[in-house]
């Protein structure tokens, strides 16, 4: 048994001796102007609730690997915990840090060993259901317990399925309401290009013009938006919805860590009046505070881009108050 694999978890985070996670994987090829290409995403199994996909929706089958740190991980966490199914789904998370061997599994303050497989290092998940995968390891993960194999690491859908085909199980909340989906779908569009996306196009862009062009179209969506929420309390009004969640994420970690670690920095999201009362509106209610770990957040990003932040300190700041009154309500 090696030091990458241990019947307890894997060994401890180790540089030195693993590199970086971005020194041993397949490079996903990037542009000559400097803009930064997200890697592909390549399981894309769907769950359906009358099972026509190979994956029914059933109660206790499906494991969700992610990390707290991650923002596309996160939102699942978010929708399964509005919809009520965290007895019908079950949940656990990585080691925020990860060396050259990629996301692992170790015993600390908010991640633990795999409960489901037993795995070391996440890779192991995509090794039994691609033999010799060499691709890009990502979270979120969802597991199937019956074929022991990933359904899907395609983020966007998995929370529109845990949206749509949970019914059976959900508390019956209606996260991507038919009558809305088309106008969810092309705000949701807008947001991961210009903001989800749109800060990692700026903080890995290796060119001034590539970094200036996501930078430039992330405030100027953040100036729509903040126009957007004068008049309605979330995204379509009184009713979370998908889009919001897809918004939160980011603007959870606005501040803390893009703001000045991707060098989006004309603005922070406390310089916004409707949208840091709207963040701190959703992070009242326990969906989004219970799942969002600050901890877990600024290790991640200060400590794995070492070509952006090569003494991986972690900053003791900046200190906000997501506990002040939002008055959203009233909108």
């Amino acid at each position: 048994m090696t030091t990458t694999q241990q019947a307890r978890g894997a060994s401890p985070v180790d540089f030195a001796t693993f590199g970086d996670y971005g020194d041993f994987r397949r490079k996903q090829p990037q542009p000559a102007t400097g803009e930064f290409v997200r890697s592909a995403y390549p399981f894309r199994g769907r769950i359906t609730a009358d099972g026509s996909s190979g994956y029914p929706a059933v109660a206790g089958r499906y494991h969700l690997y992610i990390s707290w740190a991650c923002p596309w991980a996160h939102r699942t966490a978010i929708v399964r915990k509005l919809l009520g199914l965290e007895e019908a789904i079950s949940l656990s998370a990585v080691d925020p840090v990860r060396d050259g061997r990629g996301w692992a599994f170790r015993e600390g303050p908010g991640y633990s060993l795999d409960p489901v497989n037993g795995f070391s290092l996440l890779r192991q998940a995509y090794e039994a259901t691609e033999p010799g995968y060499d691709g890009h390891i990502s979270v979120p993960v969802l597991w199937d317990r019956q074929t022991s194999r990933i359904v899907s690491n395609n983020f966007p859908d998995i929370t529109i399925d845990l949206d749509t085909q949970f019914g059976a199980f959900s508390n019956g909340t209606d996260l991507y309401p038919q009558a809305l989906r088309s106008e969810i779908d092309v705000i949701n569009a807008v947001i991961y290009e210009t903001v989800n996306n749109g800060v990692y196009r700026s903080g890995m862009a290796t060119s001034r013009e590539a970094y200036h062009d996501a930078a430039s179209k992330v405030f100027a969506t953040l100036d729509s938006l903040e126009e957007r929420l004068a008049g309605r309390r979330y995204l379509f009004g009184d009713a979370i919805t998908e889009a919001d969640i897809r918004l939160w994420v980011t603007l959870a970690r606005f501040d803390a860590v893009y703001h000045y670690h991707f060098k989006v920095n004309l603005r922070r999201l406390t310089d916004y009046p409707n949208l840091w009362g709207y963040a701190r509106d959703l992070y009242s209610l326990p969906a989004f505070r219970d799942t969002t770990n600050f901890d877990h957040i600024k290790r991640h990003y200060y400590t794995t881009h070492p070509h952006i932040n090569p003494t991986r300190i972690v900053p003791d700041g900046p200190l906000l108050d997501w506990a002040t009154p939002h008055d959203r309500a009233l909108s």
